[in-house]
C-alpha cells in the first residue's frame, strides 16, 4: 500500500517505486544513454585496433619489399644478418673484455665448424677429404696457437698438414678405386689447403690473444673488419655501380670498397688513439691493411666457391650463409693484425 504522496505506506514490505512516470522515463533514458555511450566507445576502440593492425600490416609489407630488394641486390637477408651479427658480436665482445680465455670456447668451435663446412663442400664438388682427421688437426693447431710458443705452433701446424697429406695418400692406396692421378693430386692439395686456410689462420687470433694487451688488438681487428664489411655494404647499396671483380663477386663494387675503406680508417684511427694508444698515423695504416686483407679474403673465398660451383658454404647462419662465409674476411686479417701488433706495439709507450 502507498500513501497519497506515492511513498510506501508505513509497515508495508513493497519496494519503493518512482514517484512519477517522468522519473521512470528519466531513469530509462539515462540507462539507454549509458549503453549507447559504451557501444560507441567499444566501436571506436575496435576501429582504432583495426586501423593499428592495418598500419602494422602495411609497414610489414613495406619492410618486406625493401628487404626483398636489398636481398636481391646484395644476396643477404638484412634482418637475419643483422640479428646474427649482433649475437655473434656480443659473444666476442663479452669474451674478450671480461675473461679473455673464454674466447677459446667461441673460437675453437667456430673454426672446427668452418673446417667441417669446407670439407663437406669439397666432398660435394668431388674431392676426397677426410673430415674426422681434418677436425682433429684443426683442434690441435688451434690449441697450439694459445698454449705453446710461436715456433712450436708453427712446427705442430706443419706436422698436421703433413700428416693429413700422408693420411690421404694412404687412404687412396687402400681404396684402389682406379682414381685418376689428377684427381688424387687435387685431393692431396685439398687435404693440405684446408688446415692452412682455416685452422692455421684462425689459430693466429689465439696467438695474438695471449700476447700482452693482445685481446684489445684482436678486438680492434674484429671491429675494423666489421667496419669494412658494413661500410662496403652500405655504400655499395647506396652508390654502387662499378663492379670491382664481376667474374668473381658481381655484387662487390668500387664504390662499396671506397666506403668500406673510409669507414675502416676512421674506426681504426679512433680505436687506435683511445684504446690501443698508438699514433694516429699508425691507425691509418692499420685500417688500410685491414680493409685490404678483408677484401682479399672475401674475394678469395668467392673464387673458391665459384670453383666449387656453390653460392654459400652452408646455410647454418640465416642471412650470412655458412660459418666460413663470415670468416672469409677474418682469416687473412688475423695474420695482418698479428704483424701490425709486432710493428706498432713498441710505439704504445711513445
Amino acid at each position: 500500500m502507498t500513501d497519497p504522496s506515492g511513498e510506501p505506506a508505513e509497515g508495508s514490505d513493497a519496494p519503493p517505486t518512482p514517484a512519477t512516470r517522468a522519473d521512470a522515463r528519466r531513469d530509462g533514458d539515462s540507462s539507454t544513454a549509458f549503453q549507447e555511450h559504451v557501444r560507441a566507445a567499444r566501436s571506436e576502440f575496435e576501429h582504432q585496433i583495426d586501423r593499428a593492425r592495418a598500419d602494422f600490416d602495411k609497414a610489414r609489407a613495406d619492410f618486406e619489399q625493401v628487404n626483398d630488394r636489398i636481398k636481391e641486390r646484395t644476396g643477404r637477408n638484412l634482418l637475419m644478418a643483422t640479428l646474427i651479427g649482433v649475437l655473434v658480436g656480443a659473444a666476442v665482445l663479452a669474451s674478450l673484455l671480461f675473461v679473455k680465455w673464454l674466447f677459446l670456447l667461441f673460437a675453437i668451435p667456430v673454426c672446427l665448424l668452418g673446417v667441417f663446412e669446407f670439407s663437406r663442400a669439397l666432398q660435394t664438388a668431388g674431392r676426397k677429404v677426410d673430415v674426422i682427421p681434418q677436425l682433429v688437426a684443426g683442434g690441435v693447431i688451434m690449441l697450439a696457437g694459445f698454449f705453446v710458443g710461436h715456433w712450436t705452433h708453427w712446427v705442430l701446424s706443419f706436422a698436421c698438414v703433413a700428416a693429413l697429406i700422408i693420411w690421404r695418400l694412404l687412404a687412396q692406396m687402400a681404396a684402389r678405386d682406379g682414381r685418376r692421378y689428377s684427381d688424387v693430386l687435387d685431393d692431396v692439395l685439398a687435404a693440405g689447403f684446408v688446415p692452412i686456410y682455416v685452422s692455421f689462420l684462425a689459430s693466429l687470433t689465439l696467438v695474438l690473444l695471449r700476447l700482452e694487451q693482445g685481446e684489445y688488438w684482436l678486438l680492434g681487428m674484429v671491429i675494423a673488419v666489421v667496419a669494412a664489411d658494413t661500410g662496403a655494404y652500405a655504400s655499395g647499396l647506396a652508390f654502387g655501380s662499378h663492379p670491382m671483380a664481376p667474374r668473381i663477386s658481381p655484387k662487390k663494387t668500387w664504390e662499396g670498397f671506397a666506403g668500406g675503406a673510409l669507414a675502416t680508417v676512421v674506426v681504426a684511427v679512433v680505436y687506435g688513439i683511445f684504446v690501443l694508444h698508438i699514433p694516429w698515423w699508425s691507425g691509418i695504416i692499420f685500417g688500410l691493411v685491414m680493409v685490404g686483407c678483408a677484401t682479399l679474403g672475401d674475394l678469395g673465398e668467392s673464387m673458391i666457391k665459384r670453383d666449387l660451383g656453390i653460392k654459400d658454404m652452408s646455410s647454418w647462419l640465416p642471412g650470412h650463409g655458412g660459418v666460413l662465409d663470415r670468416l672469409d674476411s677474418i682469416l687473412p686479417s688475423a695474420a695482418a693484425a698479428l704483424a701490425m701488433y709486432f710493428l706498432f706495439f713498441p710505439l704504445v709507450s711513445v
